[in-house]
């Protein structure tokens, strides 16, 4: 269903107001209230709707399809509460996290690949890049934090303290 509106003129009225009444908006849009009270959600929620009502939104053999899609699929809107815990039982639905293959064999502990740490010792800036396949630092890869803080200092350290990643008054369980 094709409407008649002013998408440029809609468009800049959204940018100018706030959460309230883009939840408002979005009540008149949708039908429903929204989930969330995010500005730039709503904003992009509201302006995606106005676009397609103005330009007919999808064609009906594509609704169709998805429709048939959705019926046999149940998807999950919310991930698991904490990443290491356990996903909570759906009847029918995702039970499982999924995981990259290398997360297999790698310490949850470590920041994501693409994180650089860095630890200021004895006056200087260090600095290390994670990768998939360990940690760079001064032109080599180390397969451990406590290797690179090795290099660094000459002697044995947790890697972990090192970079700050544990609190060391923590107590072991």
């Amino acid at each position: 269903m094709k409407m008649t509106i002013n998408v440029p003129r809609e468009l800049a009225a959204l940018e100018k107001m706030p959460p309230s009444e883009l939840r408002a908006k979005y009540r008149e849009l949708f039908g429903e209230e929204s989930r969330s009270g995010n500005r730039q959600w709503l904003f992009r929620r509201c302006a995606w709707r106005l676009q397609s009502l103005a330009e007919g939104g999808l064609p009906e053999r594509a609704l169709r399809r998805a429709k048939e899609l959705a019926r046999d699929v149940d998807v999950r809107l919310r991930p698991p509460a904490e990443p290491g815990r356990p996903p909570a039982q759906c009847p029918g639905g995702v039970t499982r996290t999924v995981r990259s293959p290398l997360s297999r064999c790698r310490d949850s502990r470590l920041p994501v690949p693409g994180t650089v740490l860095t630890r200021m010792y004895k006056g200087h800036l260090y600095q290390v890049e994670m990768l998939d396949n360990g940690i760079f630092y001064d032109g080599e890869v180390y397969q451990s934090l406590s290797a690179v803080a090795h290099a660094i200092t000459g002697g044995h350290w947790n890697g972990f303290l090192f970079f700050g990643l544990t609190d060391p008054n923590k107590e072991q369980a």
